[in-house]
């Protein structure tokens, strides 16, 4: 192969025979033989029954690891066209070693590898022996039955594969719902104290975000209302089962009342159902979906937050003709998901691996929480206060007045450790005596190190 590609071996110049070359090399013939079935495979030699093997006329012109030859740009060189105005934030990276816990994410090293790659290699299989041509930006039919089969028996919800539409991750469902209902310059209700990526969702969708304060009930739905006497709202988004990010769940009066404010005003109610999986005391709440009978909820949740966050696999179900219109928008931009993990899901699904999954990570997230809250109250008591969390991946702490939050995160940054301070989630971008930290994607030790850092990491104002 080397030989031919350095043009020491022209095309149609002969090889040796099997037997020559095994007997030259110190080798059997069947493993030549073997050799040159794979470099007749690759296109670099033609093998002719009785005739023997010669160099192929058109051989390749890389070889196998080479990486493609690239040009280099001078630099200074600077494009010649305008992009649209605006900036997008750019993802933080972080230096070796910095422990991430600004977000509750699944620990990818728990992940059931060779569950998932079984199930994974079966559909691979099957869809090539039923040779499928499956273009559906719906979602594989498959996942979307199981899908509606868990909905219905773990949330409650009166679900149906032909009002579910699978996509890439969450963060696109919301993308899409966005582009769906609200046309530019529209107005849709967020909690004034949320998740970015959601406002920035809406927002490149041409939608006016509307702030709504947040107290220890969830969101204040009496100051939603008199918002709804000023702004016609087409959507409200929440977070209804563990507020994002203070964790406090949506209280059954102000549940009741924005169910029949949505049905009144006729707006869609958005909920984010981001991790109600994990759950470590108390009982399960329903999602408002499983209370919908006007049709007005769109109900967005992921399988991301169960696995691993590098599968991308989200979820929508709404009401049939929203269903439909979030399939032709997202065929504009994605002619459908990865049909092959999606069939896979399907498969762990049905087969209770997921389940049998989620029960051991009940166990290993509840022990990671209990370690990073007794680590916080030993190394941060008198600087930090929350309540333990009964769910979830992450903790909503109160910071200690006379403590600023962000130059402690700058702080924290040096002595390798990222935590979220509670400006990040404020809409108006004010200062917030809060942060967050996720305890689920480091092992027990990491967690008490990361306490250990957050305190030096105070310095003069500890």
């Amino acid at each position: 192969m080397q030989e031919i590609h350095r043009g020491r071996l022209h095309p149609g110049d002969a090889l040796p025979g099997y037997r020559t070359l095994g007997e030259r090399l110190g080798v059997s013939r069947n493993t030549v033989m073997a050799a040159y079935r794979e470099l007749q495979a690759e296109g670099w030699v033609v093998s002719t029954p009785g005739e023997g093997s010669v160099v192929a006329p058109d051989p390749p012109t890389r070889l196998p690891g080479q990486a493609p030859s690239t040009e280099v740009v001078p630099e200074g060189v600077t494009m010649g066209f305008d992009l649209a105005s605006g900036r997008m934030e750019e993802a933080p990276k972080g230096a070796p070693g910095l422990l991430k816990v600004a977000s509750g994410l699944p620990d990818p090293r728990l992940l059931p590898g060779a569950e998932l790659a079984r199930a994974y290699r079966r559909a691979l299989v099957l869809n090539r022996q039923q040779n499928l041509e499956l273009e559906d930006p719906q979602g594989h039919p498959m996942l979307r039955q199981s899908l509606a089969r868990m909905l219905s028996e773990s949330r409650g919800i009166a679900a149906s594969p032909e009002n579910i539409l699978v996509t890439r991750g969450s963060q696109m469902a919301l993308f899409l719902a966005g582009q769906a209902l609200i046309s530019p310059g529209e107005a849709v209700a967020v909690e004034a104290l949320g998740h970015p990526g959601v406002w920035e969702a809406f927002a490149r969708g041409g939608a006016r975000c509307l702030p709504v304060p947040v107290d220890g009930e969830g969101m204040r739905v009496g100051a939603l209302v008199q918002l709804a006497e000023s702004e016609r709202l087409r959507a409200v988004f929440v977070t209804p089962l563990r507020q994002y990010p203070t964790l406090v769940p949506l209280s059954s009066q102000r549940r009741a009342r924005l169910m029949a404010m949505a049905q009144a005003h006729r707006f869609a109610i958005i909920e984010n159902d981001q991790d109600s999986e994990f759950l470590f005391e108390g009982r399960p709440r329903a999602p408002l979906a499983a209370d919908d009978r006007a049709g007005v909820v769109i109900h967005v949740g992921t399988l991301s937050k169960i696995f691993s966050p590098n599968l991308r696999l989200g979820y929508v179900h709404g009401p049939a003709p929203l269903i439909a219109r979030m399939r032709a928008l997202r065929q504009a931009l994605d002619r459908q998901g990865d049909m092959v993990l999606e069939r896979a899901f399907a498969e762990l699904l049905d087969d209770g691996a997921i389940h049998r999954h989620l029960n051991r990570m009940q166990q290993t997230y509840r022990i990671r929480r209990d370690v990073l809250c007794r680590a916080l109250e030993r190394a941060l008591g008198d600087r930090l206060s929350f309540q333990v969390p009964e769910g979830g991946l992450a903790l909503w702490a109160q910071v200690a007045e006379g403590v600023d939050v962000d130059r402690w995160a700058a702080r924290a940054l040096e002595q390798g450790v990222a935590f979220q301070p509670g400006r990040r989630f404020a809409f108006d971008g004010g200062p917030v005596q809060a942060l967050r930290l996720g305890f689920s994607n480091y092992p027990e030790s990491d967690l008490e190190e990361v306490a250990l850092r957050m305190r030096a990491a105070l310095g003069d104002d500890r």
